[in-house]
């Protein structure tokens, strides 16, 4: 699994899991559109077990809702592709693993486009300490691998953000 993981993205991977441990802070993550990426990169760095607690890949549409608690009227209505499904997706995962953080992607790869959203259609979701929410719906380019690179590197992107500024007001 380490092959897809480039310095930059192994670089980013070390910041966030050094900022987690710094805080005494834990993450898990709740994968659709990259089904176990993040969860891969995130514990390439050797102590991430320090900080990573766990994932859940809910590809299909009716586990965000039996495995997440994504509210199934949210589902139904909107379908598996919409900030508010990362959203609670993040939160889910977090409550589901005791983790302080929970990292969450749903989207579009393609090769075809999904309950009526474009292909490179995604949104990303962390859920913090008190209920705290992040997101980003970074509309991505490319071949579907491309897609799902793009959206593992944005992820731990967001997820640093978050920890740089909580660590700048809350942990320093």
């Amino acid at each position: 699994m380490e092959m897809f993981v480039d310095k930059g993205l192994r670089d980013a991977s070390a910041r966030a899991l050094k900022l987690l441990v710094q805080a005494g802070r834990t993450v898990a993550v709740a994968e659709s559109i990259t089904a176990g990426m993040i969860g891969a990169a995130l514990t390439v760095p050797a102590g991430s077990s320090a900080a990573f607690r766990g994932g859940v890949i809910a590809y299909a549409t009716e586990l965000k809702h039996r495995l997440l608690a994504v509210p199934a009227d949210l589902l139904e209505r909107e379908g598996a592709v919409h900030p508010g499904v990362a959203a609670a997706m993040a939160s889910g995962v977090r409550r589901l693993t005791g983790a302080d953080y929970g990292l969450a992607v749903t989207g579009v790869a393609g090769p075809d486009p999904q309950d009526g959203k474009p292909v490179g259609t995604v949104h990303i979701a962390v859920s913090g300490p008190g209920d705290r929410l992040w997101h980003r719906d970074p509309v991505l380019s490319g071949e579907r691998a491309e897609i799902r690179l793009q959206v593992v590197r944005e992820s731990v992107d967001l997820l640093c953000d978050v920890l740089e500024s909580r660590s700048e007001n809350e942990f320093g």
